[in-house]
């Protein structure tokens, strides 16, 4: 010992402690925990909403435990037993495509400053097709209104659907500010009827630039999040079903469905929060 401490060039204390340490380490204990409720309560949600992801299960987790007074629960943990029990989805691979340019931000900091538009289509099981067309706030993600048609939108049916929103958000009061209308430069969209009738009831149409649909890239993330979470799985024989279906599918947006942007609450849990905080 004498020789090998002089060799190092430290007393035989300090070498006889760090032999003891190296040989004793601190083990780290993990407490064990029940994960069968745990477990049934993750399962329940998959088997009704099978596209969500872990983040969104904790999000519908999070709320009940509010609703319930319980203590939270971690992310991590229902990651981790998500992955135990092999209910994670799998990883999306990125397709290769065509860089798009995007010129500038569409989220805003307040509700009803601006609201984006587009549209999506889809068939029924004998072969009907549906156009759809939605109002979406830029800050609190609520589709606020949206019409459908079975022979793609029109020019009144963008009005209608900018009266509606404005009935929903103002009531019978036009905006005192305008609000901007965000779309892309589809025909009913930038028709001078259209554009003249927004004015009058306290809109502001904006286009995204030419070939430049990521500008409109909040609206287009909400078509994905519909066509993937909502049409997919909803039952549609022919259009009346179809559009009962949509009814539900846009309410459970609404109203339950976990946003990344909004720290995991839904639209109207999202302006419910903020109404109170102020």
């Amino acid at each position: 010992m004498k020789l090998v401490s002089e060799s190092l060039g430290v007393s035989r204390s300090q070498l006889t402690v760090r032999i003891k340490q190296s040989v004793s380490p601190k083990v780290r204990r993990r407490r064990l925990v029940n994960d069968t409720e745990l477990v049934a309560e993750i399962k329940q949600q998959v088997s009704e909403l099978p596209s969500y992801g872990y983040r969104r299960v904790w999000g519908l987790l999070r709320r009940e435990r509010e609703v319930q007074l319980l203590a939270p629960i971690n992310v991590k943990r229902v990651y981790r037993v998500m992955r135990d029990h092999n209910l994670l989805l799998e990883r999306r691979t990125k397709q290769p495509g065509v860089q798009r340019r995007h010129e500038g931000r569409i989220a805003v900091t307040t509700s009803d400053t601006r609201w984006c538009s587009d549209g999506f289509e889809f068939r029924c099981d004998d072969g009907a097709k549906l156009s759809v067309t939605f109002a979406l706030d830029c800050c609190d993600r609520e589709a606020i209104g949206w019409v459908a048609s079975p022979t793609g939108y029109s020019g009144d049916d963008i009005r209608d659907l900018m009266l509606e929103s404005v009935e929903k958000r103002f009531g019978d009061q036009l905006p005192s500010t305008p609000v901007q209308w965000l779309s892309d430069n589809g025909s009913a969209y930038i028709a001078e009827q259209t554009r003249l009738f927004a004015r009058q009831i306290g809109l502001q149409p904006v286009t995204t630039p030419v070939r430049s649909p990521q500008s409109n890239g909040m609206a287009e993330s909400f078509v994905k999040t519909i066509k993937r979470d909502y049409v997919a799985h909803m039952p549609k024989p022919d259009r009346e079903t179809a559009l009962r279906n949509l009814t539900i599918a846009f309410e459970h947006y609404n109203e339950q469905h976990p946003h990344s942007a909004l720290k995991y609450r839904s639209p109207r849990e999202f302006r419910r929060l903020a109404a109170a905080s102020i």
